[in-house]
């Protein structure tokens, strides 16, 4: 077993991430107000919401993006709320993003390297690497584990928008992650992607946790432990999936009075 898949292995005592009081403005607009959210190491937790809930600007804050107006945030009893997004990466912090971040020139295989190569101590050597490289393998373990080993050779423009969404999780599992952050992965797949999607994060190993922002209720509901609503900056609802789903105010506000 390679140094990398032990270090992802490792749990941590306490809660994985936790934010306290947090708020942050925009001027006079208050985009979140007072957050209080816990998360233990591997659990995995849903945000929802419609546009303008502040989801985004909640992961912003998280990953350092930007910085809160008020209150603190602490990664594995870390306090990093003053940390820069790289030493929060550094920390074990990931995320993916609703717009594809993508070297579509270049082949699956060799994007997932660089993502293992940029959070790796030997990130700025201009050696190329060969097939025999212990990074070149954990890529290639990475490809697997997203199913996309037939394809590790394509350039990621001849992709389906399906397999782009496959590989920016690979790259946000390189570097031996504790926490990912998964910006609506399922936005602009077909039904048959967004089933293979839930199929990857339900199948992910169980000591990587992880917040996933959706739209798409019924592919939060089916990959998350616990979910938070939020609505207009702050918590509205928080529950157990099925609780969530059977909640008349959470019916009337996000699903417009019904859920088929």
């Amino acid at each position: 077993m390679s140094t990398t898949r032990l270090r992802i292995d490792r749990k941590a005592d306490g809660n994985a991430l936790e934010l306290r009081g947090l708020s942050k403005k925009f001027g006079a607009l208050e985009a979140l107000g007072d957050i209080e959210m816990r998360v233990a190491p591997g659990e995995r937790l849903a945000v929802l919401g419609s546009n303008g809930a502040g989801k985004t600007t909640l992961f912003n804050c998280i990953t350092g993006d930007f910085l809160p107006t008020t209150g603190s945030i602490r990664f594995f009893g870390e306090d990093v709320t003053t940390f820069p997004a790289h030493e929060r990466i550094r920390r074990g912090l990931r995320r993916t993003y609703q717009i594809s971040l993508l070297f579509s020139g270049l082949s699956v295989l060799d994007n997932v390297y660089l993502a293992c190569r940029g959070v790796s101590r030997g990130r700025f050597s201009f050696r190329r690497a060969s097939r025999s490289d212990a990074l070149m393998q954990t890529a290639e373990e990475l490809v697997r584990m997203v199913h996309l080993d037939e394809v590790q050779d394509v350039k990621v423009s001849d992709l389906s928008y399906g397999q782009q969404r496959q590989l920016e999780i690979a790259m946000a599992l390189s570097g031996a992650p504790r926490f990912i952050l998964f910006d609506e992965p399922a936005a602009g797949l077909s039904p048959t992607e967004r089933g293979d999607l839930v199929s990857l994060l339900t199948g992910l190993p169980s000591h990587v946790g992880y917040i996933i922002i959706e739209h798409d209720m019924d592919v939060a509901l089916r990959v998350a432990d616990r979910v938070t609503m939020m609505h207009n900056g702050r918590i509205f609802k928080e529950g157990k999936p099925a609780e969530i789903e059977d909640d008349p105010e959470v019916q009337a506000l996000y699903l417009g009075g019904g859920h088929a």
